[in-house]
């Protein structure tokens, strides 16, 4: 465990390039070293991003309805833009 943590930083670079390293005390294993740069290890943190506001927020009450007609035909029309001159 000592050795350990002495070499905690050439440890972490054997690991990060794939090594397995196990730590314990008394030739006994009690935990594994080994690198983050895993597929599965990837998507718990893409899992993780796409949920971190998971509870932060309410949406008001019909927020996903269907919008107005003049507000649809705005986006395929000129309309509304009149006063704006192209520069």
């Amino acid at each position: 465990m000592h050795e350990a943590k002495s070499n905690l930083s050439k440890l972490v670079k054997r690991a990060a390039a794939g090594e397995t390293i196990y730590i314990g005390a008394y030739g006994k294993p009690e935990a594994m070293l080994t690198t983050a740069n895993t597929r599965k290890y990837r998507a718990e943190l893409r899992a993780k991003a796409f949920g971190c506001m998971r509870g932060e927020m309410e949406l008001p009450e019909g927020w996903d309805d269907p919008l107005p007609d003049d507000i649809i035909e705005s986006f395929y029309s000129m309309k509304g833009l009149e006063d704006f001159e192209a520069k």
